[in-house]
């Protein structure tokens, strides 16, 4: 697909008519509907609410703004007007799916999108953050809904930055980087953005519900960008240091240790460069 000259921000608004146009035909039979606000609190409430009200399997939810997005571990998600992309699609899972390693299939998923759109040096922060030259690109939030055991809907929540005006970005606490600076200021639009996700999404979301996360697992692990770098991974208050290792057939972090290799689960636990205290 060529990349197109970066447009305007007033005519880079969403469209979900030009959306469903840019999807491949596969991706359009497995969607059920695109939701399409100006302002809304969150994406993943929305699809979460929508989960409650019979909107369930294939369902997108989008927005140009969101005013209370979250990240992962509740952080706020800096959301400003017709900037970025904020999307969140629900996906059914049976009980025969393992979905402990969802979060890192999407973040696969995510990367073959922008690959696809020509868009190069991206990769994964173990569980759920797109980089881009170190620097946080974009991030994935998981919410579920019923029993994984027997049926459950996944919110798949994405943000992702591609134009950050200075005033919000001073906002933002950690390093960051848009697609508008990653790629010299020439970048698909964002309805082109969201199809080669969607598209990507149903692939990965195939491919994952047959095979698990151990047919993705050397996807993630060529996308992951702390491979054999010195980290720490902090627990609560507690942290420990090692040589990050790639990821197990269950996407745990390993972790090689003076004790030895350690693996660690997503919740509560945060990776980062050694010497980020």
């Amino acid at each position: 697909m060529d990349t197109p000259s970066l447009t305007p921000l007033e005519s880079d608004l969403l469209d979900t008519q030009s959306i469903v146009e840019f999807l491949s035909a596969s991706t359009r039979q497995q969607l059920h509907d695109i939701h399409y606000f100006n302002v809304i609190d969150s994406t993943n409430v929305a699809a979460m609410q929508g989960i409650h009200q019979g909107r369930r399997h294939g369902h997108v939810y989008l927005a140009e703004q969101q005013t209370a997005g979250r990240g992962r571990r509740g952080r706020e998600w800096i959301s400003p007007f017709a900037s970025n992309i904020y999307m969140s699609m629900v996906w059914q899972f049976n009980g025969r799916s393992d979905i402990s390693a969802l979060s890192l299939a999407v973040g696969v998923a995510v990367c073959r999108a922008l690959q696809c759109l020509g868009i190069t040096g991206v990769g994964l922060k173990w569980p759920n953050d797109i980089l881009a030259n170190g620097k946080k690109l974009g991030g994935v939030l998981l919410e579920m809904q019923g029993d994984p055991s027997h049926e459950c809907h996944v919110v798949i929540g994405i943000g992702l930055n591609v134009l950050m005006a200075d005033n919000h970005a001073a906002l933002i606490t950690q390093p960051w980087v848009d697609l508008t600076s990653l790629c010299d200021g020439a970048r698909p639009s964002r309805n082109q953005l969201v199809a080669a996700l969607l598209d990507a999404l149903v692939t990965v979301l195939g491919e994952y519900k047959q095979g698990g996360f151990a047919v993705l697992k050397n996807a993630w692990l060529a996308l992951d960008v702390y491979a054999g770098e010195e980290v720490m991974v902090q627990l609560g208050d507690d942290y420990i240091f090692g040589t990050a290792s790639g990821v197990d057939d269950n996407g745990a972090l390993r972790l090689h240790t003076s004790m030895g290799m350690q693996v660690f689960h997503g919740g509560e636990v945060s990776l980062r460069p050694k010497g980020a205290l």
